[in-house]
């Protein structure tokens, strides 16, 4: 087989019967999904080599500087091209697309397994140090990477980078065309970028991390006044401090590479974390205690930035703070900053108001007897599984809407906004009826064994059911804010509906807390949360991108019935079944029967069109299993 045919076969999956020809930038292959290089497709050559030569291989030349990177057909597309990838053409529907697709896939797949390793984790602080004294304190310090987390790969630092480097990939493709490789690399945004920001990002966290281990005896009594013994949680914080250094790396990383289309690294932080912390405590817990968990998260953060360096390195790389040679005017012209308090004030708030909830919680339940936080843990982390794995599908898709946005496309941001509203609510809703239904079940397999007890186990599973009420609003919010922060310059309008759900939180829980306990601190989370994601459905229309709120709440609220139904059927069903690993089993079949048929009774067109979606990915599937085994049978 000549060569131009196998560099068309692996560029594409299918036989090429035409002679092979330079593929065009649109044309790009998808496997920036893998961190591969591949160039243009040819024969896999590194960016800005010469193409293999022999029989039926492209004519001698150069390749071009813009066409040089895996995923540039995102990028031409943001500036107005046409690509691959992006969920349609303009006039019909935005669906996932075969590179979307793929990376929905592999996320979901590294998704599901971190979180599988987290339930492993919580397991293991289960069974090692149960639910006292101990864990509390462990818990407590626990919230500095938890807040870390959620400003510095989930929210901000993705809410921010994400954009920032869709636009810096818009304007390389935009100016690449007649320079050399030298000189496209010299002014290249993306690099000129990274040497912007990150030094400056690593010397800023640095110093907060010092401050933090410092004041750690500070950060404590404002994390849980009531505290009997605070001295261990004050040594877990100093280990936990370090955290905001790593996961402020790797959540820049995370964004850089989700922007290029890269989602396989970040997608595996969470298990090379989780597991950081497994080893950690299993190796020294009879050494250490409780402190062998604090210093797993100071490992595991670290194994969350070893992951990503590589591919880093290989799709971004590192960059000039500021073209060289080039006059001091042009130099501030051209080097992007992100400095500017107006652009990053908006998600830092929006952030901080977030994992605030958080701060609330342990503020409160700090009073109650103990206990009552690892509770409020444990059910938090095992309540929270559908809506991470329903956001999947926003985090693979946010680039395509950034870059929508950066180009103009409005419509087709609109639609890619509300196909993904549809999905992640039909995944959080069936999860949160199967969560409310099966709790005491699903806590009693997981977490009663060792120093976790029976009651620990009632205790949990009551409040893991309180939490449920709250997860499509958790979902939502996740969902709904990345439409707004997709612009060049972040709004203000999600922080202050996630600062008035932050208000609803605290004055909810201050009351409620007195009289219902952990109930009452999980109920006002609920409802803090339920009231942000009301006001961003709301505002997302006429601000940012002009979604039919009206047909989208209705089509929530059909999805809605059908969790009611499927989760009193499972709450009902479960004590029928004394063994709880069987009994659970079985809901896993039994809820999402349940949902469906109501789904289908009330006509939730999500639920009715399943079935299709799901004959399509099967036939995709084989489709693609055909492709692959030709083409190995063409190589050899």
């Amino acid at each position: 087989m000549p060569a131009g045919r196998r560099a068309a076969v692996r560029a594409t999956g299918r036989p090429e019967t035409r002679p092979a020809a330079p593929p065009t930038p649109e044309a790009a292959p998808d496997y920036a999904l893998a961190g591969r290089r591949t160039g243009t497709g040819d024969t896999g050559h590194r960016p800005g080599r010469r193409p293999a030569t022999g029989p039926g291989a492209p004519a001698r030349g150069p390749v071009p500087a813009d066409a040089a990177r895996p995923g540039q057909a995102g990028r031409r597309r943001a500036a107005g091209g046409p690509g691959v990838g992006a969920g349609g053409s303009g006039n019909g529907p935005a669906p996932l697309g075969r590179f979307l697709a793929k990376a929905a896939a592999v996320t979901a797949g590294l998704t599901a397994a971190g979180a599988v390793f987290g339930l492993v984790r919580d397991q293991t602080i289960a069974h090692l140090f149960g639910a006292g004294h101990d864990s509390d304190a462990f818990l407590i310090a626990w919230t500095v990477p938890e807040m870390a987390s959620t400003m510095l790969i989930e929210d901000a630092m993705a809410l921010l980078m994400v954009p920032a480097f869709s636009h810096a990939l818009a304007r390389r493709a935009a100016s690449r065309a007649g320079l050399t490789r030298r000189q496209a690399r010299a002014a290249d945004p993306v690099r000129l970028l990274v040497g912007a920001t990150l030094p400056r990002l690593a010397v800023f966290l640095a110093a907060v991390a010092s401050v933090l281990i410092v004041a750690a005896p500070l950060v404590v009594a404002l994390l849980a006044p009531g505290l009997p013994d605070p001295e261990l949680a004050v040594q877990c914080t100093r280990m936990t401090a370090l955290t905001v250094l790593t996961f402020g790396v790797a959540g820049y990383f995370s964004a850089a590479l989700r922007a290029h289309r890269s989602f396989v690294p970040p997608a595996a932080i969470y298990v090379s974390y989780n597991v950081g912390i497994i080893g950690t405590m299993v190796a020294l817990h009879a050494l250490w205690g409780v402190r062998a968990a604090a210093a797993g998260v100071a490992v595991g953060g670290l194994l969350m930035v070893l992951v990503q360096l590589p591919a880093f390195i290989r799709n971004v790389g590192f960059g000039p703070t500021r073209p060289k040679g080039a006059p001091r005017s042009q130099r501030d012209r051209d080097r992007p900053t992100l400095i500017a308090f107006g652009v990053i004030a908006p998600v830092i708030f929006f952030a901080v108001f977030r994992q605030s909830q958080v701060l609330v919680e342990r503020f409160l339940a700090a009073s109650l007897p103990p206990g009552a936080i690892s509770h409020l843990n444990y059910a938090q982390k095992v309540a929270q599984m559908p809506m991470v794995l329903s956001l999947m599908i926003c985090t693979v898709t946010f680039p395509v809407v950034a870059q929508a946005m950066a180009g103009g496309e409005r419509e087709k941001a609109r639609r890619r906004v509300e196909q993904d509203l549809a999905l992640a609510s039909l995944a959080v809703l069936m999860g949160s009826a199967l969560v409310i239904g099966y709790a005491p079940q699903i806590i009693q397999v997981l977490f009663e064994r060792g120093a976790f007890t029976h009651r620990d186990t009632l205790a949990t599973a009551d409040v893991m059911r309180v939490y449920g009420l709250g997860l499509l609003g958790h979902c939502l919010v996740g969902a709904l804010s990345r439409p707004f922060f997709s612009t060049a310059r972040p709004t203000w309008f999600p922080a202050l509906a996630m600062g008035a759900g932050l208000l609803v939180n605290i004055v909810a829980g201050a009351l409620a807390v007195g009289w219902w306990g952990t109930y009452g601190i999980a109920a006002a989370n609920a409802a803090g949360i339920t009231t942000t994601a009301a006001l961003l459905l709301t505002g997302l229309g006429s601000r940012i991108v002009a979604i039919q709120v009206r047909r989208v709440a209705l089509s929530i609220g059909r999805l809605a019935v059908a969790a009611v139904a499927a989760g009193g059927t499972g709450w009902l069903a479960g004590p029928m079944i004394p063994d709880p690993m069987l009994s659970a089993a079985l809901g896993c079949l039994l809820v999402p029967a349940m949902f469906g048929a109501t789904g289908m009774a009330m006509r939730a067109i999500e639920v009715t069109a399943l079935p299709a979606q799901i004959a399509q990915t099967a036939s995709q599937l084989t489709t693609r299993l055909t492709q692959l085994t030709q083409r190995f049978r063409n190589v050899r």
